[in-house]
């Protein structure tokens, strides 16, 4: 398991690269745009990611058929969620810690591009159960 040292400095890189798409690019595009931009950056930075990957729903132990998708998973350890919305709602944020819970992950970073300055736009989510 990553030290909170190593999650600082992992999340601050992926910070790093969603701040370079948005100087690029600005707000007011689709998603799934910044999510391919993110993914060139974080292969730029030498970072290994999943995109759109499957988490299936468990309950009681059984897959029910039903699947979740995570944006962006980063070193197997962070869990990256994107939007271009105009407000983040609580709802969004429960949703990056539902993934964390179901993913069995530790830190989850909710990113949404729709902002003038990204640093507004940044959500940082720490699953308690896994300390």
């Amino acid at each position: 398991m990553m030290t909170k040292a190593e999650y600082d400095k992992l999340t601050d890189n992926i910070i790093g690269a969603a701040i370079e798409v948005h100087r690029e690019l600005g707000p007011g595009l689709l998603e799934s745009v910044y999510e391919a931009c993110l993914i060139k950056e974080l292969q730029h930075r030498g970072l290994k990611y999943q995109n759109q990957v499957r988490l299936p729903v468990i309950y009681k132990n059984e897959e029910i058929g039903k699947d979740f998708f995570i944006d962006v998973l980063v070193e197997d350890a962070v869990i990256v969620e994107l939007k271009a919305i105009e407000i983040v709602l609580p709802v969004h944020e429960v949703q990056l810690v539902t993934y964390l819970k179901l993913a069995k992950k530790r830190v989850g970073l909710l990113i949404n591009f729709n902002v003038p300055v990204l640093r507004d736009g940044l959500h940082r989510k720490v699953n308690k159960l896994m300390e």
